[in-house]
């Protein structure tokens, strides 16, 4: 008597389960924000947590100044709670976030110099020559890039933090800093430049990639 064939489930009647799409980033920003513009208060830390140590960072290599770059991020999502409702979409929530930082210390050194930044400030290249106290203090690599962005002009040190450091699209950084996506091309081309010759001078063999 031939042996009973062991049941088999058919593979193809039974159906399979697809896992739900898991929002990006982007996304959940978006409802933070549509819940932030709603006065809910609890939306607020999540936005915080994810982009306050980014936005400090980019102020401190801004203002070089860490206390003036904590005061100036926590006003940022000050700001993010006070105008949330006029958010509109058309940049991303973090894009949207370094405008706001951008402009605060924007007004801060307005403020603080009693006048705008003029073009001949922003293009001002500081001297690359190191002091032998500050040579000592920059020996390990990191601290030395650290040092050399230091020398580089606020435009084109900006223009690197934003576009490199922060790896925002370049429409976002042109709009940020209210210029053309071609000026900030050259800036970041003359900022890559510099950077590499001071790099250079300090002895590092490889340049800025």
């Amino acid at each position: 008597m031939p042996e009973a064939q062991p049941h088999t489930q058919d593979k193809a009647s039974k159906p399979t389960a697809r896992p739900s799409p898991v929002p990006s980033t982007a996304q959940e920003d978006q409802a933070l924000m549509a819940r932030i513009a709603a006065q809910d208060k609890a939306a607020l830390r999540p936005l915080f947590d994810r982009y306050h140590r980014q936005i400090f960072h980019y102020l401190c290599r801004f203002t070089r100044d860490h206390g003036m770059a904590d005061d100036l991020a926590n006003e940022v999502f000050l700001e993010v709670w006070r105008k949330a409702g006029s958010f509109q979409g058309r940049a991303s929530v973090r894009s949207w976030l370094f405008t706001i930082a951008h402009n605060k210390a924007v007004s801060q050194f307005r403020k603080q110099r009693g006048t705008a930044l003029d073009d001949e400030t922003a293009n001002r290249i500081e001297d690359t020559a190191f002091t032998p106290h500050e040579t000592v203090q920059a020996r390990d690599t990191q601290r030395v890039l650290r040092a050399c962005l230091e020398r580089l002009s606020d435009k084109h040190r900006e223009a690197l933090e934003l576009v490199y450091f922060q790896d925002l699209p370049l429409k976002d950084v042109a709009s940020i800093l209210a210029v053309s996506e071609n000026t900030v091309k050259t800036r970041v081309f003359y900022a890559r430049q510099k950077l590499c010759e001071i790099a250079r001078a300090q002895g590092l063999d490889r340049g800025w990639p």
